[in-house]
């Protein structure tokens, strides 16, 4: 039984706490938040106990999942690390490079498993494409919500597009080649809406837009690769495949077009999302991971290079608005 402790009981901190309850080979030893109001609610409600100091909670438990805050990521990982404590710890992984750099020597050295809260890899509508051959040349993903100043003391950067990123750099087998990016800060003192396009040494370019200042929430990634195109659609958890019909499809729709390269066959596909809990399953694999001794879904180095490109763009962001 592997012997669980939470920091940060907030909004996504009771997901947290709810799905915990529902793992079977998990025990949930307490949790630690500094405010004494929230810790007195969710203490009554999930009735286990809070603890008042971190170090208390890390010597009860086996593993820690960190949901506090972006800028006490550093100092909650690096202590649970060096106490040999397993991390599960919300993106991005570090408030910088250089604590994202010193967490990736320390579980090296540690030999404990680290997994990074990139939820989208568990979204039903991505895992649908399972088994989908991608080889995408170009990406295009927008990813707008309406304002929240929960989750603001980082840029829209590592707030929201750090999941596309994540996503991307999943699906695209190639190296960063060059970045362009633009952003604006309107509700907060870092960008709250950005532009940014990725090229690829293969050739394949994302471009990608986030945005926490919209009137209406969409979260798509559409690719689009020799022969078919892929739609995801993370909000409404739906998948859609339109492909050259390769004769033999059991599955979907096809119709006939006509090209100057003569009659064309489509099949249009909608494959069926699992129905899973993203939040659950990324928590179960990461018990998985510790009592079965085998890598994490989302490494700290998939966490690191989401964060490195990122960084990279708030760079670009930053010398693009002292220069123009």
């Amino acid at each position: 039984m592997l012997k669980v402790g939470v920091f940060g009981a907030g909004h996504l901190g009771k997901f947290h706490l709810n799905n915990w309850k529902l793992i079977r080979n998990a025990e949930l030893v307490g949790f630690y938040d500094p405010n004494d109001q929230t810790a007195k609610e969710v203490s009554e409600k999930y009735q286990i106990p809070r603890y008042l100091s971190p170090d208390d909670l890390i010597s009860a438990c086996d593993a820690v999942d960190i949901i506090a805050p972006t800028p006490m990521h550093f100092g909650l990982c690096e202590m649970a690390i060096r106490r040999g404590k397993h991390v599960f710890v919300e993106k991005p992984l570090a408030n910088d490079m250089e604590e994202a750099k010193i967490l990736l020597k320390l579980v090296k050295e540690s030999n404990v498993k680290l997994q990074v809260g990139h939820v989208e890899r568990f979204n039903p509508a991505f895992l649908a494409l399972e088994g989908v051959p991608l080889h995408p040349m170009f990406i295009e993903v927008h990813r707008l919500a309406e304002f929240n100043p929960r989750g603001t003391e980082v840029s829209v950067i590592l707030d929201l597009m750090i999941h596309d990123i994540d996503i991307i750099l999943h699906i695209v087998k190639s190296e960063v080649k060059n970045i362009y990016s633009s952003g604006v800060a309107v509700m907060t003192d870092t960008p709250d809406i950005a532009n940014v396009r990725i090229e690829f040494n293969n050739g394949c370019v994302a471009n990608l837009t986030s945005s926490r200042i919209s009137l209406k929430k969409m979260r798509k990634l559409r690719i689009f690769q020799k022969d078919a195109y892929i739609g995801v659609d993370f909000l409404s958890k739906k998948t859609e495949i339109i492909s050259l019909d390769p004769g033999d499809s059991k599955d979907g729709f096809s119709f006939d077009i006509e090209t100057l390269n003569g009659t064309k066959s489509i099949l249009v596909r909608n494959p069926e999302p699992p129905q899973i809990n993203a939040i659950l399953m990324e928590l179960e694999k990461f018990t998985e991971s510790i009592l079965e001794n085998k890598p994490t879904q989302v490494s700290e180095l998939d966490g690191y290079r989401a964060m490195d490109i990122a960084h990279q763009i708030l760079q670009k962001i930053k010398y693009n608005s002292i220069n123009s």
